[in-house]
């Protein structure tokens, strides 16, 4: 997104729920006012979506976003300053590419349960399975998003994915570093208040 505006959220958002295979139930957001606002609970009223926040009166409101957010973007764009519409066209096409490359072929666990001994923590996790192969076998999964998926799945060569990623993202790392920094203004030592 350009910014925070409600009208770059509601365009992604409205992004999100057309590639996604299934319909969206509910929201999780934050507590920030691009998403804690009237339009979008009137979004959500009007689409029968679940609207909630994630952990209200915490600042770290989005505790395993803000995880998934170095380990995704930040492991893959780095820390660089994007700020012009060119910058935001590589960006938008490096998380399309990595949306597929995440759902499809990066295995996750989930946390099963955990358990406390003393000072120990013993926590068990699910065997690691891909985003598509949890929506494939949920219960309540409809066959013809099943289907979609699956071709999808099937068209993917992940090799060039990859490599079309790193070069997108280097693509992006000189555009960056191309930028001329702003100037810096001489600091007046003669004027001392």
């Amino acid at each position: 997104m350009r910014n925070k505006a409600a009208k770059w959220v509601f365009e992604a958002l409205e992004h999100v729920t057309a590639v996604f295979p299934f319909p969206i139930l509910g929201i999780d957001s934050d507590n920030g006012s691009e998403f804690i606002n009237d339009h979008l609970l009137a979004y959500c009223h009007a689409r029968q979506i679940t609207f909630t926040r994630s952990r209200p009166g915490n600042k770290n409101d989005g505790a395993h976003v803000e995880q998934k957010n170095w380990a995704r973007v930040r492991e893959l764009v780095g820390y660089l300053r994007y700020d012009t519409p060119s910058e935001l066209e590589k960006l938008n096409e490096i998380w399309e590419l990595d949306r597929v490359f995440t759902n499809y072929l990066l295995p996750q666990q989930k946390l099963v349960s955990k358990q406390r001994h003393g000072a120990k923590v013993t926590k068990k996790h699910d065997a690691p399975t891909t985003p598509h192969q949890r929506a494939v076998r949920h219960p309540r999964m409809r066959k013809s998003p099943v289907i979609g998926m699956n071709a999808a799945f099937k068209r993917i060569k992940p090799g060039a994915l990859f490599r079309q990623i790193l070069a997108l993202t280097a693509e992006l790392e000189t555009l960056a570093l191309a930028k001329k920094p702003a100037p810096i203004k001489p600091v007046n030592r003669a004027w001392n208040p």
